[in-house]
This record gives C-alpha cells, sequence and structure tokens, in this order.
C-alpha cells in the first residue's frame, strides 16, 4: 500500500471520528489528537476566566484579568482555539460553561508577595465536569509570562500530542530611520529586546540549533561580516566571517556543527560549507551565476539554495551525499528565500507573481505542483517556519513600512502578530 493511500486513509478515520464524537470527549480519552492544520477541524472553545488570589483578602481584579489575557491570547495564537469573550459571563469562575457552549476552561489561582508570584492552573473538561490537567509554577514577577507560556504549551499538547509553541522566540531586524538592527521578542510582543546596537545595516538573522546563539549580518565595519553572539548574555558577540564581500545568511546543519554561506570571495557569490567557528570545509557551488540563501533539510541529508544560472532567481536541490543539484520552480518570475519545515519535507518560499510576492510551499524531495498560500495583493517576503512546523511567519507589506504576519500551513488564519513601532523585516522562529 503507498504513503500517500495510507495517508488518506488516516485522514479519513481522523475526520469521522470528530464527526461523530465531540473533540472534547476524542480528546479526553486519549485516543485522537486533534490536527492543527485540518482546515475541517473545528476550532475548541475555551474560556479563561479571570485569575482570582488565594489570598481572599488580596484580590486585584486587574491582575487577574492581565494574566488571563496573557494567557488566552497565547492560546488563540496557535490556530485550533477560540476563546470566549470575558464580558459573555463576567469573567467569573463559576458561569454556566455549558450554557455558554465551552469545551474547556482553565481556572487560574496566584499567590502574590513581594517579587515572589505562584500560578496555580487546572483545565477544566466541561463535558465530563473534570480536572483533565493542572499545573504550578512559581518565579519572580518578571517571569509570569514565561510561566503562562509554559502552561499554553502542556494545554496543547494534552489536544494535540506535541508541544506548544507559546515559550519560543522570534528575531526580526527592526528599521528606524536608515539604521537596521536585531531584536528578540516573545511571540505576543510583550517584552522586545535589542540584539545588536552597531548604528548601521544589520540583516538576515539566524538562530543557531538550540536556540541560544544568534548570528547575523552587519555592514558597520564597512564590510558585510557575519557574527554570532550569545543570547543569554550580553556583549559577547564575536566575528565567525569576515573576508573580503559578502559573509551572508547562514544555513545551520541541524545539529549545529555546520553552516552553509554565501562568500563572494571567489568573486560571484557562491556557496561555502563552514564548521561552527567560521572555517571554511568545502565550496559548493562554483562560478555558476549567483547563489545565496540555503536552506538544510531536517535529516541533513539535503539543501534548497537559490540561483539565477538559468536567467532569474529560481529554486534548487542539492542532495549533500552526491552533489547532485537539480532545479524546483519553474513558474514566477522570481522564487526565493526558501526555508525547510523542521518537521517535513515541505519549504516555503516567496515568489513574484503578477507584480507581488505570494508565499508558496513546495516538496522538494517528492515533486509535485507548489501551492500558493497567499493571494491578498500585498508583498509576502521572508518566510519562517515555526518549531512544530504548523506555522508560517514572514514580513508583509503595510503601506510604506512592513510588519511581521502569521499563517497556518493550510492557509488560514493570517493575521499581524507583532504590534510594533518601525518597519519589520527578516523574522526567524528559533527552533
Amino acid at each position: 500500500m503507498n504513503k500517500s493511500l495510507i495517508n488518506s486513509i488516516k485522514t479519513s478515520l481522523l475526520l469521522a471520528l470528530l464527526l461523530l464524537f465531540p473533540a472534547h470527549s476524542a480528546i479526553a480519552a486519549g485516543r485522537v489528537y486533534l490536527d492543527i492544520t485540518a482546515p475541517e477541524t473545528r476550532k475548541i472553545n475555551m474560556a479563561v476566566p479571570w485569575f482570582t488570589s488565594k489570598n481572599t483578602a488580596n484580590q486585584n481584579k486587574s491582575r487577574g484579568s492581565k494574566l488571563a489575557d496573557t494567557l488566552a491570547k497565547a492560546l488563540k495564537f496557535h490556530g485550533i482555539i477560540s476563546i470566549l469573550p470575558t464580558k459573555n459571563y463576567g469573567g467569573s469562575h463559576t458561569a454556566d460553561w455549558k450554557k455558554q457552549g465551552v469545551d474547556y476552561a482553565v481556572l487560574g489561582q496566584y499567590t502574590a508577595s513581594g517579587d515572589s508570584l505562584k500560578l496555580e492552573m487546572r483545565l477544566l473538561d466541561v463535558a465530563s465536569d473534570e480536572i483533565i490537567m493542572g499545573k504550578s509554577f512559581s518565579g519572580s514577577r518578571k517571569k509570569k509570562e514565561e510561566m503562562l507560556y509554559k502552561f499554553c504549551d502542556h494545554i496543547i499538547k494534552t489536544f494535540t500530542g506535541n508541544e506548544g509553541i507559546a515559550n519560543s522566540k522570534i528575531v526580526y531586524v527592526s528599521r528606524v530611520k536608515k539604521i537596521k538592527e536585531v531584536y528578540l521578542t516573545d511571540i505576543l510582543g510583550k517584552k522586545v529586546r535589542q540584539i545588536t546596537r552597531h548604528r548601521n545595516l544589520t540583516v538576515s538573522p539566524r538562530f543557531k540549533p538550540g536556540g541560544n546563539f544568534l548570528t547575523y549580518t552587519s555592514y558597520h565595519t564597512g564590510n558585510q561580516n557575519l557574527y554570532i553572539t550569545d543570547l543569554r548574555q550580553s556583549r559577547t558577540t564575536r566575528v565567525l566571517s569576515r573576508r573580503k564581500g559578502l559573509n551572508l545568511a547562514p544555513a545551520w546543519s541541524p545539529d549545529g556543527k555546520y553552516m552553509i554561506l554565501t562568500l563572494s570571495v571567489s568573486g560571484t557569490p557562491d556557496l561555502f560549507l563552514l564548521d561552527s567557528k567560521g572555517k571554511i570545509i568545502e565550496q559548493l557551488t562554483r562560478k555558476t551565476g549567483i547563489n545565496v540563501s540555503p536552506t538544510w533539510s531536517p535529516d541533513g541529508n539535503h539543501i534548497v539554495f537559490v540561483s539565477d544560472r538559468s536567467g532569474k532567481p529560481q529554486l534548487y536541490h542539492m542532495d549533500l551525499k552526491s552533489r547532485k543539484i537539480n532545479r524546483l520552480t519553474f513558474e514566477g518570475i522570481e522564487n526565493a528565500e526558501p526555508n525547510w519545515s523542521p518537521t517535513d519535507n515541505t519549504i516555503v518560499y516567496s515568489s513574484l507573481r503578477d507584480g507581488v510576492y505570494q508565499l508558496f510551499m513546495l516538496k522538494p524531495l517528492e515533486g509535485g505542483e507548489p501551492v500558493q498560500l497567499t493571494t491578498d495583493l500585498s508583498h509576502h517576503e521572508s518566510p519562517a517556519w515555526s518549531p512544530d512546523g504548523n506555522q508560517i511567519i514572514f514580513a508583509k507589506r503595510d503601506g510604506k513600512d512592513n510588519h511581521i504576519y502569521a499563517i497556518l500551513k493550510n492557509g488560514s488564519y493570517q493575521r499581524r502578530i507583532l504590534n510594533l513601532p518601525g518597519s519589520q523585516t527578516y523574522p526567524q522562529w528559533s527552533r
């Protein structure tokens, strides 16, 4: 039985179960997980009432509502959950959830003492009136988002079988006037941290696997050099490659031991394999036009990159074992910025169609036709996958500026995720 037929049968069985049984019953029984990308699956209806203080004499309505609001937004961010507005029931823990059409409710309590905060959260299955999961977190008040995000990720795992992405980080380049610097943020944009302070042009930030180190290219010395910084500390930036000309946009191997970098030391921009300290191991392409934007497959055996060797920028696949190269794209004036999913054989890329950059998906190892994700008449550029392989972030043109948007891999739930000043480009998601 071929693979496509097996997948078709699995999908049919999943949909049949979801139609026969309510979503909450199937999940509570531990037999069926929701497919986060299946457009046929209805969203889970949830309520996140205001957190209450365990010290009844120390109730702080504002604090309780802010805690609930952050958790609700993190849950909704995943695209499979709809949140019942608190105005529908006054934020109370004792609302009639069944009458409100709620599948699950999160009942949260907090204990605040000085700079310390303890959060206790429980997930209530409304149909069975049972608590199916509960967690307790303690830390400083500055860590409240991190604690809420951890619980959110536990809930998403309960529903889907896979860890959520609430605690992941997003990096991007922000332009203010003519200066471009790199910034790091959480998924809701609540904690924004400036990473570079070169007061110049900085581009193409890339996380090294593990999420603790970040590479980027800066022009502040007059040459386009590649730098790496330790995100766990400050002022620990060092140069990785300062070769004359381009030192641009490395693709890190899944194990973090190697990177493929665009260098122009031989005249034309070509791809080079380097070790993690910046030492050249091998030149992968040689004087066949401009070769840029490599992206590595999850198994480390393949890359996809952009080359204009055929006259226009198109996507090419390279088998790293045989070094054999084949062309992937043939439609579109320009195909660029590929990014390989961390979970499967799928790349997302931007393609210039009728004067507008749109997002497309393609399976480079299987062939087949590209799948178009966006159709609205705004530029969609620099796409990058979420750690779970279910969402894609990208820079979208809004008037004169670009802002960070996200979309599910099935093409639904496109929305702006970061409401930040200035113009943001080159988004990347930690893995």
